[in-house]
């Protein structure tokens, strides 16, 4: 059985990166970023990256990495929701899955050593079994197309593009490739298109190989999301809690109302159980079952982590709906994440297949009037 416990080491990883956060990511600071042009934190992702060596957590140790595993990325990837960490860790993780899936060990190598930024430049709402190719191989090879709604890429990233029967490696600051940014929910993980012009590309996989090192990759990340959104969650949670232990309404604080501490009560219990749920998932993203268990996690921890952050809007009052106060970064970011890798209807979809659960049986309507008109 899956041990689901934290361990000393994840815990002293997440120490370590809880505290560089609060040092250097306080919300105010995320807050007056995205007002602006550039709201991804360069700053924030060199020192996270330099001083907790975050890239090479999950590349063996025989590549430069820290060969730990799935478990302890997702570790970091609660501790960058619960601070709506304006940095592109979790494109880094996908990108890094499917490297890991093709043996690109040259790559591999940069990532760890933190030369390159990586990322997979597919749909950020693109699910693991609906890649579709929107990008033609050309002579050389160079690339041409489109991809839109790519997260998590920095202006001179290497780019893992999916195209034709293969997965090419093209670097983003290429003047064939152009960026558009994307009016995006969530304003701490921005979007862009990417378009393609005959842009010189290296291959890094090609047939079955590339094709089960993309779907893989988004796997991995959907199972690894539901680790961000606990975090989010985890900071709904505790954050509102808080409030209504000071807040005081006729004489009382707010959290003594027995509605209001039903309704938290409520929320720690699903927090628990997307907790569990996520660590399952994160556990598995390397091995046989992770298609199952990352739609079992986006199906359950994507409504969950949007009811958490529904609850912390709401029982802040009117301090939660101003601006000024980060309750809406979380909340976009609970929305944002819910469709990420897919919704959680087509995740429940996939789940149904892979129990081999059937369908419900079609009952067709009765007119009105009864069934014999």
């Amino acid at each position: 059985m899956t041990d689901l416990l934290y361990d000393a080491d994840e815990e002293a990883l997440r120490g370590s990166v809880r505290a560089l956060l609060a040092a250097h990511a306080p919300w105010q600071r995320t807050l007056a970023a995205v007002d602006t042009e550039e709201p991804y934190d360069a700053a924030l992702w060199r020192r996270l990256v330099d001083q907790t060596g975050v890239t090479g957590l999950a590349v063996p140790t025989e590549l430069g990495g820290a060969g730990a595993g799935f478990r302890e990325v997702a570790v970091v990837l609660e501790e960058l929701g619960r601070a709506v960490a304006p940095v592109p860790f979790l494109g880094t993780v996908v990108a890094t899955r499917a490297l890991l899936a093709c043996g690109e060990s040259t790559l591999l190598r940069q990532v760890a050593a933190a030369d390159r930024d990586v990322a997979l430049a597919v749909g950020f709402a693109t699910t693991p079994e609906a890649v579709t190719g929107t990008v033609t191989v050309g002579p050389g090879p160079t690339l041409s197309g489109r991809v839109v709604g790519v997260a998590d890429t920095a202006p001179h990233c290497l780019l893992l593009v999916p195209a034709g029967d293969g997965l090419y490696a093209v670097d983003a600051a290429e003047p064939a490739v152009r960026r558009t940014p994307v009016v995006s929910l969530d304003a701490t993980r921005p979007l862009v298109d990417l378009d393609f012009s005959a842009v010189p590309a290296r291959p890094v996989a090609v047939g079955a190989v590339a094709a089960a090192a993309v779907t893989s990759a988004l796997t991995a990340g959907a199972a690894l999301l539901a680790s961000e959104q606990v975090g989010v969650a985890q900071w709904c949670l505790d954050t509102t809690v808080d409030y209504v232990r000071q807040r005081r309404q006729f004489g009382r604080p707010v959290g003594s109302f027995q509605a209001v501490k039903h309704r938290l009560a409520d929320l720690w219990v699903e927090l628990t159980e997307a907790r569990a749920v996520a660590r399952y998932a994160a556990a598995s993203a390397a091995g046989s079952e992770a298609p199952l268990a990352a739609a079992l996690a986006q199906a359950y921890c994507g409504p969950m982590a949007v009811r958490a952050a529904e609850v912390c809007v709401q029982l802040h009052g009117g301090l939660g709906f101003t601006w000024e106060h980060p309750a809406h970064l979380y909340l976009k970011r609970a929305k944002s994440t819910a469709i990420a890798f897919g919704t959680a209807d087509r995740h429940r979809a996939a789940l149904a297949r892979l129990v081999d659960l059937p369908a419900p049986p079609l009952v067709r309507p009765v007119p009105r009037g009864g069934a014999d008109r």
